[in-house]
């Protein structure tokens, strides 16, 4: 460890650094950012019925807005039943960072459909993302005391399960919905409920957002499995 005395020396004897020849020539690079536009997308909003039936196409002009960058990285959620008022859902386009190594062929960006809860329940939460050949597992809600959230939103390419809906609205334009507080894109098909019941939950999700999200029995741990 260097003194006091030793620091001062050295401070009193800092090199100098001149320039000789010419000067250094800097080339400006400017960035180049590469934007993807969506002309038009048709997304499937499907409800998680026992008819499976499709509800209808989106169709949208321009890119749709998202909350915050996804990593492009899938995961799935499954549940043995989730119970919500103020329901919504529609189709929107999520966007990953630029060059992100998760793009592939997609351009950064994932169409996705977007499930709005404003109160929303659920037994027996599992929630898990392939890291490559290990599973990051997180369970919560099996006890008596069950997951619960507010303002719950999901953007998922793939859902499943047998529900019902208490009047339920479809064809809505996604810019009017008021259930959940939430709306779409001008134009954008979309369908709302007073209620949702889902038994056998299962979502591949992009993100998820929530006001409070609370998970009773929470654990964390890694599996050669996932949900």
């Amino acid at each position: 460890m260097a003194s006091p005395s030793d620091a001062n020396s050295s401070a009193g004897n800092t090199p100098e650094n001149p320039e000789t020849g010419s000067a250094a020539e800097t080339a400006e690079v400017p960035e180049r950012r590469g934007q993807v536009r969506l002309r038009r997308a048709a997304v499937m909003a499907v409800p998680a019925t026992l008819a499976a039936a499709a509800l209808g196409i989106l169709t949208a002009q321009g890119a749709l807005g998202v909350q915050f960058s996804i990593s492009g990285m899938p995961f799935t959620v499954t549940a043995k039943s989730l119970d919500g008022t103020g329901f919504e859902q529609f189709g929107d386009l999520d966007n990953m960072i630029p060059n992100s190594p998760n793009a592939g062929d997609t351009g950064g960006q994932v169409l996705v459909m977007t499930s709005a809860i404003k109160s929303a329940t659920l037994d027996s939460l599992c929630q898990s993302v392939d890291l490559g050949g290990i599973n990051l597992l997180i369970k919560a809600g099996s006890g008596s005391t069950k997951v619960t959230a507010s303002d719950l939103t999901t953007d998922s390419t793939e859902l499943s399960g047998d529900a019902s809906f208490g009047n339920i609205e479809i064809g809505n334009d996604a810019s009017t919905l008021t259930k959940a507080g939430v709306q779409g894109k001008k134009g954008v098909f979309s369908q709302q409920s007073d209620t949702v019941h889902i038994d056998n939950l299962r979502q591949t999700n992009y993100a998820t957002t929530a006001g409070v999200f609370k998970l009773p029995g929470l654990k964390l741990s890694f599996s050669d499995s996932g949900c």
